[in-house]
């Protein structure tokens, strides 16, 4: 195996039906827009990145819980539209689902990245009354580098966020490592991009519950860094806990978010239900 291939970070050299699911998360979601009442690319800004996608589920729309989820993909590949499926499990829960879009890496920087998901939520802060949801009842999730940019929306101690609980699933946390990953060459991580925006260096606010999921089966430092995140949480007084998902490595554990039944579905359930201040799945 080359040096390249032993790199913890390169997904694909870990999971080796990597492609396999990537083909099904794309047919799955294909299917979900085909069956759940949606309005696609709603647009929260100017650029043509800048759209989201709501899910709806069946029946009537009033003050219905609303859930954003955060696609992953080291900032530089993705879209929403490959991530529809996660709409099954949130509209299950009798939730509106938010999926965003954001514009990718090294085409832009991170700066931009996460001040576009910060305006995607302010969008629904001010517009997704007149869809039926309730921004009083928001939670939020995200797979991989959008589960680091899922943090962003919650960020700050100094003010409540609004956001009543929050999924961060295979997570990163820590950007300093990246800077030596094989993403130096695809994204190049600056130093002034580790300092500001790595999670791990931010306070949050201390109210919102937080569930850090990480597949069993995903490499040392996915394991290490939601550790220490959750560890991080706890000391700044934020209800956190750590879930390892059995059997799961870190594209198959964002797969089954949308498969009712499997461990990480729940964990969305439970989530999208702490919109409603429940602390069990709806």
């Amino acid at each position: 195996m080359s040096e390249l291939a032993k790199d913890p970070f390169r997904t694909r050299d870990h999971v080796p039906e990597f492609d396999d699911i990537v083909d099904e998360i794309r047919r799955r979601s294909a299917e979900t827009r085909a069956k759940i009442p949606m309005v696609a690319d709603v647009a929260y800004g100017a650029d043509r990145s800048e759209t989201l996608d709501l899910f709806f589920p069946e029946g009537g729309r009033d003050r219905l819980p609303v859930h954003i989820f955060i696609h992953g993909g080291y900032w530089r590949m993705f879209s929403k539209s490959d991530y529809s499926y996660v709409a099954e499990t949130v509209t299950n829960a009798g939730a509106i689902a938010v999926l965003l879009g954001y514009a990718l890496m090294p085409a832009v920087r991170m700066a931009t990245i996460v001040d576009q998901v910060r305006r995607a939520r302010r969008w629904v802060d001010e517009h997704i009354a007149s869809h039926g949801g309730d921004p009083g009842k928001l939670t939020v999730s995200g797979h991989s580098a959008g589960a680091h940019l899922a943090t962003m929306l919650f960020d700050d101690d100094s003010r409540p966020s609004g956001i009543k609980g929050a999924l961060l699933l295979g997570g990163i946390y820590d950007l300093k490592p990246l800077q030596t990953s094989f993403l130096a060459n695809e994204i190049a991580i600056t130093d002034e991009e580790v300092r500001r925006y790595s999670p791990i260096n931010h306070r949050f606010d201390p109210s919102v519950l937080v569930e850090v999921a990480v597949g069993a089966d995903e490499t040392l430092p996915f394991h290490h860094g939601a550790a220490t995140f959750t560890d991080s949480l706890k000391q700044q007084g934020l209800s956190a806990s750590q879930t390892n998902l059995v059997a799961a490595n870190h594209m198959s554990s964002i797969r089954d978010i949308g498969l009712a039944g499997t461990q990480a579905a729940a964990l969305l359930t439970k989530t999208v239900g702490r919109g409603r201040g429940l602390d069990q799945p709806l």
